[in-house]
């Protein structure tokens, strides 16, 4: 099917290079609606590039986008996998248990995998501590608060057969990629780079639509949003390359859509030392005086999953200005407190 002549989310199979199609999966409950996976066909063999969430009618979509391409799951050589959110990894934990299909994931990733049990994929505890620092009591009691609609198959979840380090080449039969380390959106997020191509697997790192959550994840590394903006600029030294993002529509500039982001954070930067300057104290406070979303919501315009994006955000933020030594960090019992300097 043509790229041009389908909604980013529709499901189907699209050729965007030659020999590499891309293959949205739905989301169960989830805003972002379909994540997209890349299949690259290497002779007569399969490599796949994230997996999908694993559910019944991502699997379907799975199954149906391959025989497109007169393949099934089962010639699936390898998965490639940016990070270890549920829709980027969990379906080629599945895979891998009817087939062996081996999977390749960030080294990083590791503290996030090692601290998953099933009351912290239902309930974000990981970010309680950091939300509390932040001033977010409220948004902590509304989390708790929240029925819990769904259960936990802890069987989704599993280490990859090998870990990704540093920069690495990864040679198939038809195509050398380059595996870069890109922390930020989680500690281990990796993408893929094919030089000759000119092809960006960017994950999450690089989204054309939306700016990535920073540091969400299980076991969150200190100063996130650093780390990001570092690998920001990392990948902009490359050679530019078509985007391949993991959620919303092929791009044709990776340097465009990295300089947009760059320029929405020091935007951010600046509108959260404002923030400070005109009398927020903690980052709960600073939140809620800044926009969020393209529509700039107020803060109380937003359910609590979204505000507490929006606290850790803002938090986040708030490191790098002190980094910076542009705000002053004091510790006031259990909450953060900045002044400007």
């Amino acid at each position: 099917m043509s790229e041009r002549h389908s909604a980013w989310e529709e499901s189907g199979t699209f050729e965007v290079a030659s020999g590499v199609f891309r293959i949205p999966l739905p989301l169960p409950n989830d805003g972002l609606h379909a994540v997209n996976i890349y299949v690259l066909v290497d002779g007569d063999e399969l490599v796949v590039i994230d997996s999908g969430w694993a559910t019944q009618e991502s699997r379907g979509h799975l199954n149906e986008g391959l025989a497109r391409l007169d393949f099934a799951v089962s010639d699936i050589t390898q998965f490639l996998i940016t990070h270890s959110h549920s829709d980027h990894f969990t379906q080629a934990v599945a895979v891998r248990s009817e087939y062996g299909t081996p999977i390749s994931l960030g080294e990083g990733e590791r503290y996030t995998l090692g601290a998953i049990t099933p009351e912290r994929v239902r309930r974000p505890y990981a970010q309680f501590p950091k939300l509390l620092r932040a001033g977010a009591k409220d948004v902590v009691d509304a989390l708790e608060a929240l029925p819990e609609d769904f259960s936990v198959d802890m069987n989704s979840w599993g280490l990859p057969d090998r870990w990704l380090q540093g920069t690495e080449i990864i040679e198939l039969k038809t195509r050398t990629l380059r595996a870069i380390h890109t922390p930020g959106h989680t500690r281990g997020h990796y993408v893929f780079w094919d030089s000759d191509a000119g092809l960006l697997f960017a994950g999450d790192h690089v989204l054309p639509q939306i700016t990535p959550s920073i540091g969400f994840e299980a076991a969150p590394d200190s100063s996130p949003l650093k780390h990001y903006l570092a690998s920001l600029l990392l990948v902009r030294t490359l050679p530019d390359a078509t985007l391949l993002p993991a959620h919303g529509p092929v791009g044709p500039s990776v340097h465009a859509r990295v300089d947009e982001l760059l320029d929405h954070h020091g935007s951010r930067l600046h509108n959260t030392l404002v923030a400070i300057s005109a009398g927020a104290v903690t980052a709960r406070e600073a939140a809620a005086r800044l926009g969020w979303t393209r529509r700039e919501r107020h803060f109380d315009e937003m359910d609590v999953f979204n505000q507490m994006l929006a606290v850790l955000e803002t938090a986040a933020h708030l490191d790098v200005l002190v980094e910076r030594g542009q705000l002053a960090v004091t510790e006031l019992g259990d909450v953060a407190h900045y002044t400007v300097r």
